[in-house]
């Protein structure tokens, strides 16, 4: 498994987690609208751990930068 996450991205998705528990703890969000966006948190979570996004590897993307 080659890292293919950048910086930037790991930090956007991280942000984004972050949001949607933020709004499932305050009640914002609930119900099927909440376990969808709780898995796809939860997703965010794992591929910033370890910078390694499965979507990217079929279409070529490669978000990190050229050492």
């Amino acid at each position: 498994m080659k890292k293919n996450m950048g910086q930037a991205d790991k930090i956007f998705r991280g942000l984004i987690a972050a949001v949607i528990a933020l709004l499932y703890l305050t009640n914002v969000i609930s119900g099927t609208v909440a376990i969808v966006l709780g898995a796809l948190a939860v997703i965010f979570l794992i591929t910033s751990l370890v910078s390694f996004c499965p979507l990217y590897a079929p279409f070529g993307i490669n978000t990190r930068s050229k050492k």
